[in-house]
C-alpha cells in the first residue's frame, strides 16, 4: 500500500462535531485509508493511495459534504504557479491542484459564512451576526410580558404588540441563526447530531411556537427567550471563533514567511518573478535585508543571514560559496547568488508547515473518547429535553408555558463544544508554540507521550557534545613519524563520514594522500583499506583485537590518554601497531544546564555512546549524568532503549535521527535533534532544527504544559454537563435556569475551554526564549 498524505482546507466548520461529519465523510472514499480534520485548525488531513484517489476527489469529497475547500494547505505564494504546469525546466516543474475562485463561488451548498471564510473571517461573520440579534433583541426584551411583571416598554394602543413582537423577533432570529440552520440540516441528512441540532431545537422551538401563539391558536409566546438565548449563543461563538482564530496564528504566520517575488537571472539577465515560478536550477540574486525566496546553495558572494524564524537559532548564520540556505530566512548583511535546489511544496517551509498541520489535525488518545461522548451529549440532551417536557407537563400539571421553558433550557445548556474543544485547541497551540522554536511534534500522541517521560536517553556524539573532535595527540610507534602516522590514518578514512574520520582528515587536509582499494568500516570498531599494497586499519582497541594486531607496545599511553577523557584511534600498517591518536569532542554550552533541569523535573538522564568508559565518564562528570552506557555499538542501542523500558521506564530517545533510527523508533518518543531543515525523518515522533539540548528540555515543557491544560479543559467541561442537565430539567426546584441563562453558561463553557488553551501561549519556557515571534498580518486584527 503506498500512501500519501494531504492536508485540505476545510472551511465553514461551525463547531466541533462538524469535523467528524466531514471526517466519516472522507473515509468512505475509495483509497482513504484514514481522515482527521480538525474544527480548531479548520484543515483535514487525509492519508490515502493516490493510484485510487486524487486530490481533485478529496476536495469534491469534502464540497459534497457542504462545505468550502480551497485546496491545499501550502504557502500559496511559493507553491501556486502561474505558469501552465507542463512548463518547466527540465519538465521537473510540479503543480500543485487549488480550487479555482469560479469553483468557490457556485458551491450549491454555501454555508451561511460565505466562500472561503478563514477562522478571521468568520469570527468577524459571527461577530456581524451578534449584533444583527442584540440590535432587534433589545426592543424584544423590553415589550415582551417576560421581561418582568410587565413590559417594560409599551407601544401605541394602535400597533399590535403582538405584531412588532413578530417582526422584531424574526429580525433578531432569522438571518442571524442561518448557519446554525445550515449546519444542522447538513448534520441530519447525514445522520449526526450536533451543537447546531440543539440551537435549532431551542431556538427554532420557542420561536415556532410564538408564531402559533401569535397567528393561529393564541397563547403563550417565547420571542423573549428564543431572541435573548440567540444573542448569547452568538456571543459565546465569535468569542470561541476568535479564540479559534487566535490559536491559528503561528500556522498562518508560517505560511506568511517566505517572499512573494524573487530575482533570478533568466538567459543572462536579472529579472524578478513569483516566488512559486522559481525552478530548480534557476540562480537566484539575494540582497541585504531581503528574504531568501527558496532553498539552495550558496554559488558566489558571502552574508551573515538570520535563520531564527524557521530553526529559533538567535545567531545570524555565516554563508558562503559552497553554504546551504533556507527559503524565508533573512539576509542579514552582504550580498549573494545562489542555486535553488528546492522549490514549491518541496521547500522547508512547505515541509514544516506540512508537518505542524498533520500534528494539529492528529487526535490524542483521550480526544478520541471525547469526539464520542459529544455525540452521545446531543442525543442525551435531546431525550432529557423531551422527558422533561412530559414530566413537568402531563405528570406534575405544570403549565405549558413552565413546561416549554424547561424544555428549552435543556436543549440549550448542553455543551458538546466544551468537550470537543478540551484537547483540540491545547494541540493546536502547543504545536504552533514549538514551531516558532524550532520544536516540531508529529502528531498529538508524541505530544502527549512525551510528557509521561521518567527517562531521556542521549546519544553522547552530536547531542551532548558538538560532534566536530578534533585530534589533541599523536603517538606513533619507534621508527614512524607523526605525519607518516597521520597520512596512513587520513588516506584509509578519507571516504568515511564518521566525525571522528572527520577530526582527522580536518588535521591532514593540505597533506596529499595515496589513492586507496578495497575501502570497507564495521560499525562500531573501524574501517580498512589498502594503501600502496598495504592494510591499514584504524578504529578502536577491540577491532584491533578481532584483526590480530598486539596493541601492548602503546597500552600505557592509551590507558593514559582514555583516563583523561580522550577517545584513542589505533593505527594499523601492514598489521602491525603504527601508534595511536587522541581525540577529544567538547560539551555543548548548553549541555549541563539541559541536565540539570531534566533531573529537577524528576527525568533520569542517560547517556549512551560507542565510546571507551574513561571517554564516556569524563563527559557524564562534566555534565552530572549518573547513568552511562559506554561501547555500545550502533546496532545494540535499540537493545538498550529495550532494557531499560523493561524496567517499567518511559523513555525517550534523543539521538541524530538517521544512524539512531532503530533506537528512535524502539523509544516511547523518539527525538531527532539537530535535523535542521531536514524535517520528515520517519523514525522520530519530535524534530528539532537546532542542536541545542535544551530543546529537549523545552519540548517536554510544552508536553506537560499541554497535558495540565487538556486535563483542565475535559475536567471543566465534563463537569460541567454532569451539573447541567440536573439544573436545565428543574430537579433542584424550586432553583431554576431561565433560557438565557442557561446560553450564557453554554456559551461561556465554550470560551472558557478554548481561553485556557490560549493561555498556553504565555507559558514560559526553561532557557533564553530566543526564538522570534511569527506574526498574523495586520489586517486580521479586527476580529
Amino acid at each position: 500500500m503506498n500512501d500519501a498524505r494531504a492536508t485540505l482546507d476545510v472551511g465553514g466548520l461551525l463547531q466541533v462535531l462538524d469535523g467528524q461529519l466531514v471526517a466519516g465523510q472522507l473515509r468512505k472514499l475509495p483509497g482513504v485509508h484514514g481522515a482527521d480534520v480538525s474544527y480548531a485548525s479548520g484543515s483535514a488531513t487525509v492519508y490515502f493511495d493516490p493510484a485510487e484517489t486524487t486530490i481533485a476527489d478529496l476536495e469534491r469529497g469534502i464540497r459534497d459534504c457542504g462545505y468550502h475547500c480551497g485546496g491545499e494547505v501550502l504557502p500559496a505564494h511559493i507553491c501556486v504557479t502561474d505558469r501552465p504546469a507542463d512548463a518547466s525546466r527540465d519538465g521537473q516543474a510540479r503543480h500543485k491542484h487549488h480550487a479555482a475562485a469560479g469553483d468557490h463561488a457556485a458551491m450549491a451548498h454555501e454555508m451561511g459564512h460565505g466562500a472561503g471564510m478563514d477562522a478571521h473571517a468568520m469570527a468577524r461573520d459571527m461577530r456581524n451576526r451578534f449584533l444583527v440579534a442584540l440590535l432587534f433583541a433589545v426592543p424584544v426584551f423590553l415589550l415582551s410580558p417576560m421581561g418582568g411583571g410587565g413590559p417594560l416598554l409599551r407601544l401605541p394602543a394602535a400597533v399590535d404588540a403582538d405584531l412588532a413582537l413578530f417582526l422584531l423577533a424574526s429580525g433578531a432570529i432569522l438571518y442571524p441563526v442561518w448557519p446554525f440552520a445550515v449546519a444542522a440540516v447538513r448534520a441530519i441528512r447525514r445522520g449526526i447530531a450536533n451543537m447546531a441540532v440543539l440551537v435549532m431545537l431551542s431556538v427554532g422551538t420557542g420561536y415556532l411556537f410564538s408564531i402559533g401563539s401569535t397567528f393561529i391558536y393564541g397563547g403563550p409566546q417565547f420571542y423573549e427567550a428564543s431572541s435573548v438565548l440567540l444573542v448569547f449563543v452568538l456571543l459565546g461563538h465569535w468569542l470561541e471563533m476568535r479564540a479559534r482564530a487566535g490559536a491559528t496564528d503561528a500556522i498562518r504566520g508560517l505560511l506568511a514567511l517566505a517572499p512573494p517575488k524573487a530575482a533570478v537571472l533568466r538567459d543572462g539577465q536579472e529579472i524578478e518573478i513569483r516566488t512559486a515560478n522559481v525552478l530548480i536550477g534557476d540562480i537566484v540574486i539575494v540582497r541585504p535585508g531581503s528574504k531568501i525566496p527558496v532553498d539552495g546553495v550558496v554559488t558566489e558572494g558571502a552574508s551573515q543571514v538570520d535563520e531564527s524564524m524557521l530553526t529559533g537559532e538567535s545567531m545570524p548564520v555565516k554563508k558562503a560559496a559552497g553554504s546551504a540556505v533556507i527559503g524565508a530566512t533573512l539576509n542579514k548583511g552582504g550580498s549573494f547568488r545562489f542555486r535553488a535546489t528546492r522549490v514549491g511544496a518541496d521547500s522547508a517551509l512547505a515541509q514544516i508547515v506540512k508537518l505542524v498541520q498533520e500534528a494539529q489535525n492528529s487526535k490524542a488518545p483521550a480526544q478520541l473518547l471525547a469526539d464520542r461522548a459529544s455525540q452521545w451529549l446531543v442525543w442525551a440532551a435531546v431525550v432529557i429535553g423531551l422527558v422533561t417536557f412530559a414530566a413537568w407537563y402531563w405528570w406534575l400539571g405544570e403549565s405549558l408555558l413552565f413546561a416549554m421553558t424547561l424544555t428549552i433550557t435543556v436543549f440549550v445548556i448542553a455543551c458538546p463544544d466544551a468537550l470537543g474543544l478540551a484537547t483540540p485547541m491545547a494541540i493546536m497551540v502547543a504545536t504552533g508554540l514549538g514551531a516558532r522554536r524550532g520544536i516540531l511534534f508529529k502528531n498529538a500522541i508524541a505530544l502527549e507521550a512525551a510528557a509521561r517521560l521518567n527517562t531521556v536517553i542521549f546519544d553522547k556524539t552530536g547531542t551532548l557534545t558538538v560532534g566536530q573532535p578534533q585530534i589533541v595527540d599523536l603517538v606513533p610507534v619507534p621508527a614512524i613519524r607523526e605525519d607518516q602516522l597521520l597520512s596512513w590514518a587520513a588516506t584509509a578514512e578519507k571516504d568515511s563520514e564518521h566525525p571522528l574520520a572527520q577530526a582527522i582528515l580536518k588535521r591532514a587536509a593540505g597533506m596529499v594522500l595515496p589513492a586507496t582499494e578495497a575501502f570497507a568500516t564495521t560499525p562500531g570498531l573501524g574501517a580498512r583499506a589498502i594503501v600502496d599494497g598495504e592494510t591499514v586499519l584504524v578504529g578502536n582497541r577491540m577491532f584491533m583485537g578481532i584483526e590480530k594486531v598486539p596493541v601492548e607496545e602503546l597500552s600505557s599511553a592509551a590507558e593514559r590518554l582514555e583516563g583523561n577523557g580522550r577517545t584513542v584511534v589505533f593505527v594499523a600498517h601492514g598489521r602491525r601497531l603504527a601508534g595511536i591518536i587522541a581525540i577529544a569532542d567538547a560539551a555543548r554550552p548548553t549541555s549541563a544546564a539541559a541536565v540539570a533541569r531534566l533531573r529537577r523535573m524528576g527525568i533520569d538522564v542517560v547517556m549512551l555512546t560507542g565510546d571507551n568508559r574513561g571517554t564516556a565518564d569524563r563527559i557524564a562528570a562534566e555534565l552530572g549524568i549518573d547513568i552511562v552506557l559506554a561501547e555500545v555499538l550502533p546496532g545494540q542501542k535499540a537493545r538498550e532503549v529495550r532494557k531499560l523500558q523493561d524496567q517499567g521506564r518511559r523513555v525517550g530517545m534523543v539521538g541524530d535521527g538517521v544512524n539512531d533510527a532503530p533506537a528512535l523508533t524502539q523509544a516511547d518518543v523518539g527525538i531527532a535533534m539537530g535535523a535542521g531543515t531536514d524535517v520528515a525523518i520517519d523514525s522520530a515522533d519530535v524534530v528539532l532544527m537546532k542542536s541545542d539540548p535544551q530543546d529537549v528540555v523545552r519540548a517536554i515543557e510544552i508536553s506537560r504544559a499541554t497535558l495540565r491544560k487538556m486535563h483542565q479543559n475535559l475536567y471543566w467541561a465534563a463537569g460541567y454537563n454532569v451539573i447541567a442537565f440536573p439544573l436545565a430539567a428543574g430537579l433542584l426546584f424550586p432553583l431554576l435556569l431561565s433560557p438565557e441563562i442557561a446560553a450564557v453558561a453554554m456559551s461561556g463553557s465554550s470560551v472558557l475551554v478554548a481561553v485556557n488553551a490560549l493561555l498556553l501561549k504565555r507559558h514560559r519556557l526553561s532557557g533564553a526564549d530566543t526564538a522570534a515571534p511569527v506574526a498574523a498580518p495586520a489586517a486580521e486584527a479586527d476580529a
